[in-house]
């Protein structure tokens, strides 16, 4: 049985992705052992994973596709997309053969039994536009026209507010054999959309598959203004800041409609923990770009770093190197507590028990949190003052010795509903 996930990647400065990729490759390679996994995405260049579970090594191919103005490319995905439409148009199974052997890429690809898309966790939507949409749903398409069975893997279904929009989420969500929310709120769109009788036979909620990522101590942890975690008695504050927040959003315009300013709530969050909880605060970053890459939490980082080491010298700090996503989760796990704008840095911090508030730029943030119990630790700029925020951030802090005792008992239980979820796929396979 060979398995083909798609919108999920390595290749990638968001450590989020990465963690959806390893969470899914995880749990797909511990339930179905003899299955063959290869990932599908957008990158320039291909190649393997040598990817380690449970003492293990499996080889994951990672089959490359383009979205580029240069159409004559073989792995064009709308190359892919008319050579899928053709082979699921001809009459004999050798002129198919044909059409495959033309495309080492298509028939890397048609060859899968099953397509697992996870669309980025969140982008399965319009709310970043429709360009992200399509986007997102090219390669959903080219199973779907090529006639393959495709499940919808956890990840947040909607919103879909343009018509175009709901045209392609209701075609998508048709066709897909089964289908994984990972939060109330998805189960309630997809149901809207299908209907009730439809949707209730496909139809499943799963945890986060991030939950189930370990974490991985890196050779070297690098830490600008203050020394190692280890060194010190005082708490240490985990804050993650988001350069897609800092910048406005893709448009640069507060495309999130925050109420308040997002970078003027960074600074009172760091003064708000130096000096009222005298604690220190390292700064986090989860989209590790360059200087030049508009979502980059590292660029945002370095900034806010900047502006304040002299006015909190040994009391505000840096992570500055080169981290995967085991070794990220790792340094966010050396942390008393946590306070992130990217959720996967925020599921990061709660799988390894650390007590956390999410700043939410959209509706993902309750529908996940909620999904284990910790709607009340998500702060919404989008509805809530500057101050309101900051309560929030206060009433978690000082019961955060409860909050780590209670993810203490429930991660445990999360895992396992993930591992029952996937479980379930078995019948969909059997089926293949």
């Amino acid at each position: 049985m060979k398995l083909c996930i798609m919108g999920a990647t390595f290749k990638t400065a968001n450590m989020g992705v990465s963690m959806l990729a390893a969470g899914a490759i995880r749990c797909l390679a511990s339930r179905f052992p003899d299955a063959h996994l290869i990932l599908c995405d957008y990158a320039r260049e291909g190649g393997n994973i040598a990817f380690t579970i449970e003492g293990k090594t499996i080889n994951v191919p990672f089959v490359n596709i383009r979205f580029s103005k240069k159409l004559y490319l073989a792995n064009h995905i709308i190359v892919l997309l008319l050579l899928a439409a053709l082979y699921r148009l001809l009459p004999t199974v050798a002129l198919k053969r044909r059409v495959l052997r033309s495309n080492r890429y298509l028939m890397e690809v048609l060859e899968s039994d099953l397509f697992i898309s996870l669309a980025y966790g969140d982008s399965f939507s319009d709310i970043y536009g429709l360009g992200r949409l399509l986007y997102i749903v090219l390669p959903v398409f080219l199973a779907l026209i090529s006639g393959r069975k495709l499940v919808l893997f956890p990840q947040t279904i909607g919103p879909f507010r343009t018509r175009l929009g709901l045209i392609i989420a209701k075609r998508i969500l048709k066709k897909a054999v089964a289908i994984y929310s990972r939060d109330q709120k998805g189960l309630a769109t997809t149901r809207r959309l299908l209907g009730a009788v439809d949707s209730n036979q496909r139809l499943t909620f799963c945890h986060d598959l991030a939950f189930a990522v370990d974490a991985s101590a890196p050779a070297q942890m690098r830490v600008e203004g203050f020394p190692p975690c280890e060194s010190s008695h005082s708490l240490l504050i985990g804050l993650n800041v988001s350069g897609l927040l800092m910048e406005g959003g893709y448009t640069r315009d507060n495309m999130f409609g925050l109420r308040i300013s997002y970078q003027d709530l960074v600074y009172s969050l760091i003064d708000f923990f130096i000096r009222r909880k005298s604690a220190r605060v390292l700064l986090v970053p989860h989209v590790l770009g360059a200087n030049n890459d508009l979502e980059s939490d590292s660029r945002a980082c370095e900034t806010v770093f900047e502006a304040m080491r002299n006015q909190y010298q040994g009391q505000i700090g840096l992570t500055r190197g080169t981290y995967d996503y085991n070794e990220i989760k790792y340094v966010i796990g050396r942390c008393d507590f946590f306070v992130g704008a990217r959720m996967h840095a925020c599921i990061g911090a709660l799988s390894q028990h650390v007590p956390t508030v999410s700043i939410a730029y959209s509706d993902k943030f309750v529908g996940v949190m909620e999904s284990v119990g910790l709607g009340d630790v998500v702060a919404d700029p989008r509805s809530m003052t500057q101050p309101e925020i900051l309560d929030i951030v206060d009433r978690v802090f000082e019961r955060r010795d409860a909050v780590r005792r209670e993810l203490e008992i429930r991660m445990p239980l999360v895992k396992q509903k993930i591992d029952d979820a996937v479980a379930q796929l078995g019948s969909v396979l059997a089926q293949v």
